[in-house]
């Protein structure tokens, strides 16, 4: 049987398989070439031309381009192959599927340069996209992307797409039911995109966590901690929680009692609480529009001065340098008025009667004092 098939083939066959053969091997060195010389030859071009946007099309696009050549050699080799039909049904259909996942692939890899691509957004039609729905918008395209590649591919073996979503309408309910939380977390995922409590890269505290926010997705959010650890909150209990946004402060408070011994006379707290308060209203690093420095009350051990003022600043690192100079100077005008900090101390004053009954408990107490 297999004597009478070789002695089948004629001398065009054997010519037109070696044509096949050559084409593929040809092929395969176009690819080279074509990525080697022309392919960066536009890259070149495109940095040049100093156009980032074009750089990252032609980078993304570069392993699925590779693919492309193949998959045209390989059909143009079948055409000349004497035992395939390249007007085979099932071979279009292959063929097609292929490049449907050659433009899949290379959108899919734009996709993930979504923060470049709504840049230039911005800078075209003058509009701002906040930074929190990058991430969102860009998970989004690519699943929009894979979900119409299948509904292509699908359609291209005939199968019945809209059949397919009403099964999925029929299941519907079951799903919700089985995926309750998942769908919770997706709905507070779309308060935190909507109210916009916070951005990525923002300081943020709730009563479960404090710390940066380092990414957003559908399910969760993951904030580092000042501890530098990562921790992954979903958006469920974010959105059902008070957030303080640290990051939006225009200006830092710092708040203190500064409290003096009662021994302080009054002119010497008065020019005291004058000093300092000159002190911060001449201050660069001291917001000028809210500064209190004034005798607030009589405490159990001290003459208490209220001081309550704000930083330029809302960098934790200046703002602690700034406080740190404001602490050295009270205590640098504390010593030049000679008035001392008062720490808690309690006085004991004793009438007569009770004088004379510690000294008559003591004298029976003490041996010696017969």
């Amino acid at each position: 049987m297999n004597w009478r098939f070789w002695e089948s083939i004629t001398y065009e066959d054997y010519v037109n398989i070696a044509i096949s053969i050559g084409i593929i091997f040809f092929t395969f060195i176009l690819r080279k070439l074509f990525i080697k010389y022309i392919f960066y030859l536009f890259l070149k071009i495109a940095k040049k031309g100093k156009s980032d946007f074009l750089n990252y099309v032609l980078t993304s696009f570069e392993k699925p381009m590779r693919l492309l050549i193949i998959i045209i050699g390989v059909y143009i080799a079948i055409g000349y192959f004497p035992y395939l039909d390249q007007e085979n049904e099932l071979f279009g259909q292959i063929i097609s599927v292929s490049f449907i996942l050659v433009i899949t692939w290379g959108l899919y890899n734009l996709s993930s340069s979504s923060s470049l691509l709504f840049m230039k957004i911005n800078d075209s039609l003058n509009f701002e996209i906040d930074q929190i729905l990058i991430p969102f918008l860009s998970k989004a395209v690519r699943v929009i992307l894979i979900a119409i590649s299948f509904s292509i591919i699908a359609q291209e073996f005939d199968y019945e797409v809209s059949g397919f979503v009403a099964g999925l309408g029929l299941g519907g309910l079951a799903f919700a039911l089985a995926a309750q939380e998942v769908i919770k977390n997706l709905f507070g995922g779309v308060v935190i995109i909507t109210e916009k409590p916070f951005s990525i890269g923002d300081w943020i505290q709730s009563p479960s966590i404090e710390g940066t926010v380092e990414d957003i997705s559908f399910r969760s959010t993951i904030i580092r901690t000042f501890a530098d650890s990562l921790i992954t909150i979903p958006n469920a209990t974010l959105s059902n929680e008070p957030i303080t946004n640290w990051s939006q402060m225009g200006k830092r408070r710092i708040f203190f009692n500064l409290g003096v011994e009662y021994g302080t006379t009054k002119d010497k707290l008065e020019k005291v609480i004058e000093q300092i308060r000159s002190y911060l209203e001449n201050n660069e690093d001291i917001h000028p529009e809210t500064i209190f420095v004034r005798f607030s009350e009589y405490n159990d051990s001290s003459l208490d001065i209220m001081l309550y003022f704000f930083t330029n600043t809302i960098d934790w690192e200046e703002y602690l340098k700034i406080k740190e100079d404001v602490n050295f100077k009270i205590m640098e005008i504390l010593e030049e008025e000679n008035v001392s900090v008062a720490f808690p101390s309690r006085s004991l004053y004793l009438d007569q009667e009770s004088h004379e009954f510690m000294k008559n408990f003591h004298k029976n107490k003490d041996p010696d004092s017969n």
